[in-house]
């Protein structure tokens, strides 16, 4: 059984203040875009999970989709399996790729093996993977908030405009890019931010990673900057990056990217 896990990107994000467990408060916009990975699972004689496309860091047990075998089979008698994984979906990207492929693994062992779950069943398990996993499990634009994890739904459709994204050859931890934000009270919220018109957005929706990491990565800023030259109604960097994407009324020429960069137009 195959799915094709699929990206995401940040449309603002807040970082409000840092929580007694080590994490982070915070509220963006999850907009799924069309990226994908292709996630496989056959049934096997023994747990194994290989790769194609990008290489993958870390071991085996490491990747969240063994995680969330494990994870799923202290609750169900579910038989060994085989994964494989072909990764398209930028790394270090902001794109959610990694969450992405964990939530689909949940959907995907769901629907193979009739474990009967539910929406909110799945997102819990997702939860237990990762701030962003449960996203995926319904995949439509939502206000996140808390660790990311607890969402309100939206109406928000860009499906009229063309969404580009530019990857640098730039890779940004997440480590990075939280030890230079601080945390702080919004006095607007992204909830509201987002009704009013895309070419507004550049007055008022932001993403506080951006500032610290444009002064350590000048390349991730020159691509922002790049967008708005080329015409951007609005354009930011993705979660903690290093990916930019920019919203143009019409499919814009970015060819003068494409040398240095990994471009995806129509996303």
């Amino acid at each position: 059984m195959i799915l094709f896990p699929n990206a995401k990107i940040n449309i603002g994000l807040n970082i409000t203040e840092r929580r007694p467990d080590g994490y982070h408060n915070l509220e963006t916009i999850f907009y799924p875009i069309k990226i994908n990975d292709a996630l496989e699972v056959v049934e096997s004689d023994e747990l194994t999970f290989t790769s194609s496309g990008l290489d993958i860091p870390g071991d085996m047990e490491d990747n969240l989709c063994v995680k969330g075998y494990h994870l799923l089979k202290k609750d169900f008698d579910l038989p060994p399996v085989a994964i494989h994984l072909h990764k398209h979906i930028p790394i270090g990207a902001g794109l959610g790729g990694g969450s992405s492929d964990a939530a689909f693994f949940i959907k995907l062992m769901n629907q193979k093996f009739e474990l009967g779950l539910s929406i909110e069943q799945q997102q819990n398990y997702a939860r237990i993977l990762g701030a962003d996993c449960a996203f995926f499990i319904e995949n439509k634009p939502v206000f996140a908030f808390e660790k990311g994890d607890e969402f309100e739904s939206i109406k928000l459709d860009l499906s009229a405009y063309h969404i580009v994204l530019v990857m640098p050859p730039v890779h940004v931890s997440t480590g990075e890019a939280y030890r230079g934000v601080q945390p702080a009270p919004v006095k607007e919220s992204l909830y509201d931010l987002i009704t009013e018109p895309v070419a507004n957005w550049r007055k008022h929706i932001k993403n506080d990673f951006e500032a610290n990491i444009f002064k350590n990565h000048v390349t991730i800023r020159g691509v922002k900057a790049a967008l708005y030259e080329a015409g951007a109604l609005y354009a930011a960097m993705s979660g903690s990056g290093a990916s930019v994407f920019g919203i143009f009324e019409q499919q814009p020429d970015l060819s003068h990217l494409e040398a240095d960069n990994e471009v995806f137009y129509g996303v």
